[in-house]
């Protein structure tokens, strides 16, 4: 399940808080296409955001290519401590290409 390659691949970003919710529901390109991220990573100290997602799409490889979208909400540890506020994925608007 793409859930789990994706957990699975950023362990490599060692992160002490990581969460991943499956958002595909929201869009119209079928299951196991469209992730929330959340981590929480020292890797990410003093790290700017464009940075950040470098990282992660290192980590993801290969895996990038199998899926559409992803939703990155990257902080440092010290961030975390005062931050904690996600904020909820819009629902798609449709426009896809594989719509008919």
């Amino acid at each position: 399940m793409m859930l789990q390659k994706i957990e699975s691949a950023l362990a490599a970003l060692e992160p002490s808080v990581f969460e991943i919710e499956d958002e595909s529901h929201m869009h119209s390109r079928g299951a196991q296409s469209h992730f929330k991220v959340v981590l929480v990573s020292d890797a990410f100290k003093d790290v700017r955001k464009v940075q950040r997602h470098q990282k992660v799409y290192a980590a993801l490889g290969d895996l990038m290519q199998q899926f559409h979208g992803l939703a990155l909400h990257t902080f440092s540890p010290d961030e975390w401590q005062t931050e904690q506020a996600i904020p909820d994925s819009p629902h798609c608007r449709g426009g896809s290409l594989h719509d008919k």
